[in-house]
């Protein structure tokens, strides 16, 4: 550490390299927080996680049982006991005895990007619900055909204000918080749609997975899926064509002992009837078509019989995660499978995690560190930390009774809070410093702002 201070001082190393370096460093060194605790009101499984993008003070959670509640993480609840725990209760709690709240599981509770103003629902009671933080008081009402699993928005987008939700339907929806209506449909799925990411890079760009086992990329502002991830394919390119040694060994071996060609028929070629040309030649132009370059790109992959039926997991798609530069996707599947994707390409790259056990019959919320090196995955009562690269067990975070349903990581204060269906929220925070507790007790009372109008 005062290596790196000394390199900063002297100018070796620039200011982001710097603090990327800390940062690396403090959530390389997560452990269970033994001064901060989030004091949960939820009476079910939390689902859902999510700290402002704006203050990175606000979090968010979820919960099985129909509730939502934002805590301050920043700032501690005033109690009567005094003690070296700072105990963060809910600001609010919006359950079921709320005229307006959901009447089943909440499925994902996720921030307007913009600003705090504004927070997102979706439920298994087919709505999805923008929140007033304000008035905590229902703005706009989305009815799904189905239990939505989960929730999206853009954190990059400034020209739309979509909600990507995904439900048991085999259609994704659109919701527009400026018209409140439908703007998209999209469809393609074969299966209901687990989980959905917005790409980092791209405000158009729409990633989903279904329980079909399908990941599928959507432009908004075309018709149909552009591509279809398949597990199988991990090599750029398409294959060399054959060689000039290789077609003589070939005609070689189909030579008979007469020195004529034992050719036969293609058998699709058998079960033309004959007397009809056009169709004996249908089929040969067909085949030879497909070799052709420029045909093959000029053919949609998302309207492609053979792409559209590939698939990314043995089962269902369970969570999906992309990178802070959008250039890599993860995912988890409930084949206990994670896996790591070039999404320019579409490729597999083949990186081999380790050994873990996923849930299968929910989604999952995974989190990654700002530089990409580390991700975090509830692994049934645990939270594995992989190598993104290698795929190497970095850590094990023990610490619920029950499975893990959400990570997420607060770039802000370095720390991490999980969610469980042990009705916990537990705090991964690095190591405790004294003297920043202190720092922070002497600027309580500075900033008095609540969330805004």
């Amino acid at each position: 550490m005062w290596k790196d201070v000394r390199d900063r001082e002297a100018g070796s190393i620039l200011p982001r390299s710097f603090a990327s370096r800390v940062r690396s460093r403090r959530f390389a060194a997560l452990q269970l927080s033994n001064h901060k605790e989030i004091v949960s009101p939820h009476h079910g499984a939390v689902n859902s996680l999510q700290v402002d993008l704006t203050e990175g003070r606000y979090l968010l959670s979820g919960a099985s049982d129909a509730s939502v509640a934002i805590y301050d993480v920043q700032r501690a609840s005033v109690d009567g006991e005094r003690d070296l725990i700072s105990r963060h209760r809910s600001l609010f709690v919006v359950d079921k005895q709320h005229g307006q709240g959901h009447k089943f599981a909440i499925s994902s509770a996720i921030w307007y990007p913009v600003d705090t103003g504004l927070f997102i629902t979706s439920s298994f009671d087919h709505d999805v619900k923008v929140w007033d933080t304000n008035t905590t008081r229902v703005v706009m009402d989305f009815k799904m055909p189905a239990k939505v699993y989960g929730a999206a928005m853009s954190s990059v987008a400034t020209t739309h204000m979509l909600i990507a939700a995904g439900s048991a339907d085999v259609q994704v929806r659109l919701c527009d918080i400026a018209s409140g209506a439908f703007t998209h449909t999209l469809s393609g799925h074969r299966d209901g749609i687990m989980t959905l990411e917005w790409s980092t890079s791209s405000e158009w760009v729409l990633m989903t997975g279904g329980c079909d086992g399908a990941i599928r990329f959507w432009d908004i502002r075309r018709a149909g899926c552009y591509l279809v991830l398949d597990q199988t394919r991990s090599q750029l390119g398409r294959r060399p064509p054959f060689s000039e040694n290789t077609l003589k060994k070939v005609n070689g071996a189909g030579m008979t002992a007469i020195g004529k060609t034992s050719l036969k028929p293609i058998p699709s070629q058998k079960r033309i009837t004959p007397g009809n040309g056009m169709k004996k030649l249908a089929i040969p132009l067909k085949g030879r078509s497909l070799t052709r370059g420029s045909v093959v790109q000029r053919m949609h992959p998302g309207m492609s019989s053979s792409l559209n039926r590939a698939t990314a997991h043995y089962g269902a798609v369970t969570g999906l995660k992309a990178t802070v530069d959008g250039t890599y996707l993860l995912s988890s599947g409930s084949d206990s499978r994670i896996r790591l994707w070039d999404v320019e390409s579409g490729c597999n790259t083949l990186v081999n995690f380790e050994a873990m056990r996923l849930q299968t019959s929910k989604p999952l919320q995974l989190a990654i560190t700002q530089d990409s090196s580390l991700v975090f995955v509830p692994s049934m009562a645990a939270v594995k930390v992989y190598d993104v690269w290698s795929g190497v067990t970095f850590r094990t975070l023990r610490g619920h009774y029950e499975p893990v349903n959400c990570c997420y990581l607060n770039s802000y204060d370095q720390e991490l809070y999980t969610g469980s269906s042990d009705r916990k929220i537990l705090v991964w925070s690095p190591p405790f410093s004294p003297a920043i507790t202190e720092m922070e007790h002497d600027s309580k009372g500075a900033d008095q702002d609540n969330w805004s109008d």
